[in-house]
């Protein structure tokens, strides 16, 4: 009996531990994405159009650029043209049309996490 419980844990235990989820980051290096977030309890929306070099961010009647520099294919780290401190980005998971990524100032260790939708090419 204490065998067979064992067992089942271990497998259990075995399969759980070898999941990884998906990371098929390089559909998601450029493209038009949206991204929701909340500020003080209300919930906001951005759109951004990231291409090799540029990411282009709208949110609420403002316009940001910052200049995209990859690392690999899954992690990223934005420089705003502001010259503020940089944002380094890591795609955790994908899906058809979506990344759940963590993001922070470079240099921190606080971080955030999101998920971006792909709207367009």
């Amino acid at each position: 009996m204490a065998n067979r419980l064992f067992i089942s844990v271990f497998s259990v235990f075995f399969l759980t531990a070898c999941f990884q989820p998906e990371r098929n980051c390089e559909s998601f290096k450029t493209g038009e994405f949206t991204f929701e977030y909340e500020v003080d309890g209300v919930l906001k929306k951005s759109h951004f159009k990231r291409t090799e070099q540029y990411s282009i961010e709208s949110y609420e009647n403002v316009i940001d650029t910052a200049t995209v520099r990859w690392l690999n294919n899954c992690e990223f780290v934005l420089q705003p043209s502001d010259k503020g401190s940089p944002i380094h980005y890591k795609i955790l998971a994908t899906s058809s049309d979506s990344y759940t990524f963590e993001y922070g100032l470079v240099g921190k260790t606080n971080k955030g996490k999101g998920v971006a939708i792909k709207v367009a090419e």
